[in-house]
């Protein structure tokens, strides 16, 4: 039996949410609703859902906020809604942690489409699979990668990564000692091409180092900084 879907829907307009519950309970996804940051903090501190869509602009602690704490916890996969489309608002979100956003109006089915594509590339433990036949897996002195679970083992222990933490990790790695710029990663990684944002690429990389040094120091040491050009996974760092 399938494990039902459970998404958030963070946004300050009734209207809004009960639009996007409507669209998504008919694909069966199970779809609670929050009508501010608080709450939606509390629900998702609270409750391990597969993806949140959040709205940037609210009243009291706005979707960035609550962005950026629920990432100290968890890495729940999230979208955020904005009507704001500039580009330093999408560097923000990027830099907040945002796996996605979409930009308002948008298109119900949309929404629905980007769900479904973040779920699908999600690294939450709700979706790996426990398949001995997978094949999709890189293997390395101190960290292994099973694409096919989208599960990531540095030194046996698993580690907790948000989508966009997954991909970069997976794309430097499918090219070990390979230098890549930050507008490269920006492309391949994100997708998106725009000015100065590199730093969300610095940020998500300073992340993810993090992270895999508290299960193991000698993966996070995998992730090479080259000075004035990028990054690389490094295979041979001692």
């Amino acid at each position: 039996m399938e494990k039902e879907i459970k998404l958030l829907v963070v946004d300050d307009e009734e209207r809004i949410r009960r639009l996007l519950k409507m669209y998504l309970e008919r694909e069966n996804f199970l779809v609670e609703e929050a009508e501010d940051g608080e709450e939606a903090l509390t629900k998702a501190m609270a409750t391990d859902y597969d993806a949140i869509l959040l709205d940037l602009m609210m009243p009291g602690k706005d979707g960035m906020e609550v962005c950026k704490e629920l990432r100290e916890k968890k890495a729940t996969p999230v979208i955020m809604l904005t009507a704001k489309g500039e580009e330093i608002n999408r560097v923000q979100g990027f830099e907040a942690g945002t796996d996605d956003y979409i930009v308002k109006p948008f298109s119900p089915r949309e929404v629905v489409l980007r769900v479904k594509a973040l779920l699908r590339r999600s690294v939450t433990t709700t979706f790996v699979q426990n398949d001995s036949s997978s094949k999709d897996i890189i293997v390395f002195p101190f960290i292994t990668i099973d694409h096919d679970a989208h599960r990531v083992l540095a030194e046996g222990k698993e580690v907790s990564l948000t989508p966009k933490e997954y991909e970069l990790l997976y794309f430097l790695a499918k090219s070990p000692d390979k230098v890549f710029d930050r507008e490269l990663l920006l492309k391949e990684v994100w997708h998106y091409e725009f000015f100065g944002d590199l730093r969300t690429v610095d940020t998500h990389v300073k992340r993810l180092r993090e992270k895999l040094n508290k299960v193991s120091e000698k993966a996070a040491g995998m992730i090479v900084t080259v000075w004035g050009v990028g990054y690389k996974f490094e295979v041979n760092n001692g």
